[in-house]
């Protein structure tokens, strides 16, 4: 498939997940609500999904697509599905072993996390009880993510991109079937999540059936790509680690400077999130097994092609959100959260630091281009050192831009480390003789840039001429509509005009390749 098909597969599909995601959040909130069980579920529900984040999903890819897409490459599918195989067993047997071990050490975990439930005893209670029924979902999410990366390398995307989709259908289905069943509203969704696990785990099974890899039990062994597996996980889990422990960092920081900054950070986050999720994990997650595949085969100007391509699609999509975002934040702040006790000053408040967050916008897609120009060729370590300074500069900058700046000084302090990570990362792979710059994307850099900014400023004019009717919610929806309408349709002819892309070349990304 190619790689545009496959950035717009996973694309389409994260977004249909982020999506189904706001609506379980808006029925965890209807059933919920903001008191102790909420809490205590949210606490729960952040254990399986923190050690998710360290040693499944990004990590576990990262060390497994390339050396699977090796194996299948050189020595065929039979070998490719014994390896997998191999790993699954392990990995079944280590983590049926975390998880009983976690069950039973759940009480002093959940007060590690959640201190100050310690003040309310039942609070405390529920939350070690909602915890010990929402920890197996790792194990099963953890199998998802190999399962997963056999697909991505067959170059089926769909199916394994699909599955946040059904957590949250799952999730939100067995809160309304549970509930009645159940001591609290609480216990019927940490008892959906469980299901949902298991239920990503299923839908996936039958995936490699349908693609004629469906992989067989067999007996847990350490055989020495299975050690070599192991040996590169733990770089890309180090590397999520930084990442938590950064927002950890910036969430103690935010909560020093005033009542609703950590706040204001994170609504502006979660708007600036959409089109990273949405753009940067499909490339990301499109070019690994793609570079891996043409390496392996020695195909290293397709490589270097597929690079500066990815690049360029992720330019495109990025540029005119950030122009967008820095334009518009305010209506777009208001319309989604302005109502109850988010009033003006929050809207205003919270839009500074979206503007400040879109300027990191396009680098932090970038990073999701680069970052498999170093996994596909089995170096798990040198992003993970790279984001580690990073993570050092953007403790430094926000206590520098704090003072003037207050919490729009931290959001733009993750924006300019964003900015030195790709820089980072670019030189590095530039000095191995990895990545260079080809001629069409040197050509269509600037232009890209032009209409971006041209878009830029007809949504400025457009947001002058209509702001006087955005009077009520209702109106405030239409306005919100009519710029993003007007802002997409300038985008559109501004690239034409300034020929930074073109219709045959679409076709051409778009058209179906073999792998």
């Amino acid at each position: 498939m190619s790689l545009l098909r496959s950035v717009a597969t996973v694309g389409g599909l994260t977004l249909l997940s982020r999506v189904t995601g706001l609506a379980r959040e808006m029925m965890i909130a209807h059933y919920l609500g903001a008191g102790a069980i909420a809490d205590a579920f949210f606490v729960a529900f952040r254990f399986p999904n923190l050690f998710r984040s360290l040693f499944a999903e990004g990590a576990f890819n990262a060390a497994f697509v390339p050396l699977f897409t090796g194996t299948l490459t050189r020595d065929g599918e039979a070998a490719a599905r014994a390896f997998a195989e191999r790993a699954f067993a392990v990995m079944v047997v280590l983590l049926t072993v975390f998880v009983v071990v976690m069950e039973l050490a759940m009480p002093w975990a959940v007060r590690g996390l959640a201190p100050g439930f310690e003040d309310t005893p039942d609070k405390m209670a529920q939350a070690v009880t909602f915890s010990r029924i929402c920890f197996p979902y790792l194990l099963f999410i953890s199998l998802v993510s190999l399962q997963a990366g056999v697909l991505n390398a067959l170059g089926r995307f769909a199916a394994a991109a699909g599955t946040p989709v059904l957590l949250n259908l799952t999730s939100m289905a067995g809160l309304w079937a549970l509930m009645p069943y159940t001591p609290t509203a609480g216990h019927a969704m940490a008892w959906g999540t469980f299901i949902a696990g298991i239920v990503q785990f299923l839908w996936l099974v039958i995936s490699l059936k349908r693609a004629g890899m469906l992989l067989r039990p067999v007996w847990p062994r350490f055989t020495p790509d299975v050690r070599l597996l192991f040996r590169r996980i733990v770089p890309g889990a180090v590397g999520a680690g930084v990442y938590q422990i950064n927002l950890v960092i910036n969430t103690m920081i935010a909560s020093t400077v005033a009542d609703g900054a950590v706040s204001y950070l994170n609504y502006a986050d979660r708007v600036n999130q959409l089109p990273l999720g949405v753009v940067g994990i499909a490339i990301g997650t499109a070019l690994l097994p793609l570079l891996s595949r043409q390496l392996r085969a020695g195909e290293l100007e397709a490589a270097a092609d597929s690079q500066n391509r990815a690049m360029e699609l992720g330019l495109l999509l990025t540029l005119p959100a950030a122009v967008a975002l820095g334009v518009i934040a305010e209506p777009v702040i208001r319309v989604l959260f302005e109502r109850g006790s988010f009033g003006p000053a929050q809207t205003s408040a919270t839009a500074a630091a979206l503007v400040a967050f879109a300027i990191g916008l396009p680098a932090y897609v970038l990073v999701k281009t680069l970052i498999p120009g170093f996994f596909a060729r089995e170096d798990t370590s040198t992003p993970v050192r790279i984001a580690g300074l990073c993570m050092l500069l953007n403790v430094g900058l926000n206590f520098a831009l704090l003072g003037p700046l207050a919490h729009v000084g931290m959001a733009l302090a993750t924006a300019l480390a964003a900015w030195v990570n790709v820089l980072l990362l670019a030189w590095v792979l530039y000095r191995r003789g990895f990545f260079r710059l080809d001629a069409r994307l040197r050509r269509r850099l600037p232009r890209l840039l032009a209409a971006a900014l041209t878009m830029g400023a007809v949504l400025w004019e457009l947001r002058q001429m209509l702001e006087p009717f955005a009077t009520g919610p209702g109106r405030a929806g239409l306005v919100l509509a009519a710029l993003v309408l007007g802002g997409g349709l300038a985008y559109g002819g501004a690239v034409l005009l300034f020929g930074a892309a073109k219709p045959a070349d679409i076709k051409g990304m778009i058209r179906r390749q073999r792998p």
